[in-house]
């Protein structure tokens, strides 16, 4: 349990935008699939499991591109032998 803690204290930020877009796709979800189906029922449960789905996926969307800015930034941060003048050839 205190792992779980720890990732959600780590994550929270992720997490609490993760939540506001699972709010906001379920409401979207709920009216175009009520709008293509007329049907209350069909478009709560389409309105809820897509979402659902979405919301996981998109956690480690979000946690893959952050990976990226960080491998990016270290990248940057470390010398290329490109760039060095004492590199170069006359």
């Amino acid at each position: 349990m205190s792992h779980i803690r720890r990732v959600a204290r780590q994550n929270q930020t992720m997490l609490m935008k993760t939540a506001s877009y699972y709010l906001i796709h379920i409401c979207v979800a709920a009216l175009v699939a009520y709008a293509v189906t007329g049907n209350l029922w069909a478009s709560l449960t389409l309105s809820l499991l897509e979402p659902t789905v979405q919301a996981v996926a998109f956690f480690f969307h979000e946690k893959a591109w952050d990976r990226v800015g960080r491998r990016a930034a270290r990248q940057s941060a470390t010398p290329s032998p490109s760039n060095n003048p004492a590199t170069q050839g006359a």
